[in-house]
């Protein structure tokens, strides 16, 4: 009998920690549900940048282009590094450059954009 139990307290773990990658999954691609972090992205994926060269790119004041950065660096979109006085920002990594190159040949091949 302890065994079932045992075997049954496995499956329950085992499903917590499913649901826990669903969850994260799901949460990382909300951050791409925002246009304006899109645009910041999309700079980024040419080069790094400090934020007032993205938020004149983007025509944004620099606070603004801030809080966006913060949002994708917390869940690791973007990261840093400091020269001086000056920050500046960098995809994370080749995932993240790949979801979203991916993403948006998706996009220019269902609606006919060109890329």
């Amino acid at each position: 009998m302890q065994s079932q139990n045992a075997c049954s307290e496995e499956v329950d773990m085992e499903k917590e920690l499913q649901n826990d990658f669903i969850h994260d999954v799901a949460e990382f691609f909300k951050i791409f549900g925002d246009s304006t972090r899109i645009r910041l992205l999309r700079l980024l994926l040419e080069k790094e940048m400090c934020v007032g060269d993205i938020a004149q790119h983007l025509q944004m004041n620099q606070s603004a282009v801030s809080h966006q950065l913060r949002v994708l660096r917390q869940n690791d979109l973007v990261k840093y590094r400091k020269e001086g006085k000056t920050v500046y920002y960098s995809l994370d990594d080749d995932h993240i450059k790949t979801v979203l190159e991916q993403g948006m040949c998706h996009i220019c091949h269902k609606k006919g954009y060109v890329e």
